[in-house]
């Protein structure tokens, strides 16, 4: 057989170009696919439910992949523990209540399992404003992560959703549009951005998963996101709490999005 560059280019276009149609109109989408994105597009996915996520970096898996300062070994507790044995990740017990994993299989792990799961992954790509109607937000503008970094005057495309969620870490890029261009206040004690503290592995852990829930009318933050938007501390390289956070949104957002492929309306969410 003879192969044609022509040929090869057409696949790779046709087929992303289906892929993309396909997913112009989701149940859930998520900006940034780090472990707590991926764990929450995982779990959604499992329960029937159409989620994307759009992370603006070439590599999907956020810093999981470098363990702690590059030292590519990761620390969980007990529950986050066995959300890892979910996904069948080979850990080592280090002392009680501490287990470690190499982070190379972790994150690859959870990666591959998300998208054979049905998650849609498209990397770079940011996403750069939310789409609003009726003061609840509807979906995401996005455009390719170079356009950005060049610089470059590109019109965005839109994506329509039920819900979306921040899950793109320290950065909070999605809260930030929110706070800059969008009429109301956030769900924070002081209606912005509160900005994360200090490492404390004890509270962060703990905050990261209290503080998943709802930020603005549609709009969720998990992971370290949620800690930088309700001003807790951050965590460093103990990954539990951000799987857990993963979870306990996916089953907030299954909640809310009843049955999978049935149309209605969605739940309104009680806010604290």
């Amino acid at each position: 057989m003879i192969l044609k560059d022509e040929i090869i280019t057409r696949a790779i276009v046709e087929r992303y170009t289906k892929k993309f149609i396909e997913n112009l109109n989701q149940d859930v989408v998520i900006a940034g696919a780090g472990p707590a994105g991926l764990t929450t597009a995982y779990y959604l996915a499992k329960k029937g439910y159409k989620v994307s996520i759009f992370e603006r970096k070439l590599s999907i898996g956020g810093g999981m992949w470098g363990g702690g300062m590059m030292f590519n070994e990761i620390v969980v507790g007990d529950e986050g523990k066995k959300i890892l044995d979910k996904f069948g990740v080979e850990i080592e017990k280090y002392d009680d209540g501490y287990y470690t994993a190499d982070s190379i299989e972790a994150i690859s792990t959870i990666c591959s399992k998300t998208v054979k799961a049905g998650v849609k992954i498209f990397n770079c790509i940011s996403v750069e404003d939310v789409m609003v109607d009726k003061e609840r937000v509807c979906g995401v503008v996005i455009n390719w992560s170079s356009v950005d970094i060049a610089g470059l005057h590109v019109d965005p495309l839109s994506i329509r959703s039920k819900f979306v969620v921040d899950a793109t870490g320290h950065s909070l890029e999605v809260v930030k549009i929110l706070e800059n261009k969008v009429d109301g206040k956030l769900f924070t004690k002081t209606g912005k951005i509160m900005g994360e503290k200090s490492m404390n592995a004890e509270i962060g852990e703990k905050t990261v998963v209290e503080n998943t829930k709802e930020i603005y009318p549609n709009v969720y933050v998990c992971g370290m996101a949620a800690n930088a938007a309700f001003g807790a501390n951050r965590m460093g390289p103990i990954f539990g709490g951000m799987l857990l956070s993963g979870k306990k949104l996916a089953d907030i957002l299954a909640k809310r999005l009843g049955t999978p492929g049935v149309k209605g309306m969605v739940q309104v969410e009680e806010t604290d």
